[in-house]
């Protein structure tokens, strides 16, 4: 699958479990670790930590390999790295604190 697929796959499969305020971040010129950031919100912990699990599951359904994941337990912020894309689903306050869409745009 190549990094748009990925891509378009992770978006799809957060949306499933309604993410909210689905963001993309094109990291090709700003990071050579991944091609593509998503940053997506959940309303609790439980609904953080089922949307990265669903996006989980369904790419090792379809042989896509995880490389990590962090963040599971707490379900303030889950980290769910897929190499050409990262996924991060978080809680509205982890995400108003860290400003990942200002740090990386």
């Amino acid at each position: 699958m190549d990094p748009r697929e990925l891509l378009d796959f992770v978006i799809d499969k957060a949306d499933d479990i309604k993410a909210v305020d689905i963001t993309t971040l094109d990291m090709t010129d700003k990071s050579s670790i991944t091609d593509y950031m998503v940053v997506c919100s959940g309303t609790s912990k439980r609904h953080v930590q089922s949307i990265a699990n669903n996006v989980a599951l369904e790419a090792k359904a379809q042989g896509i390999e995880i490389i990590g994941t962090e963040g599971q337990q707490e379900g303030e912020w889950v980290l769910l790295d897929l190499g050409d894309v990262v996924l991060h689903v978080m809680q509205e306050s982890a995400r108003e604190f860290y400003q990942l869409e200002k740090l990386w745009s």
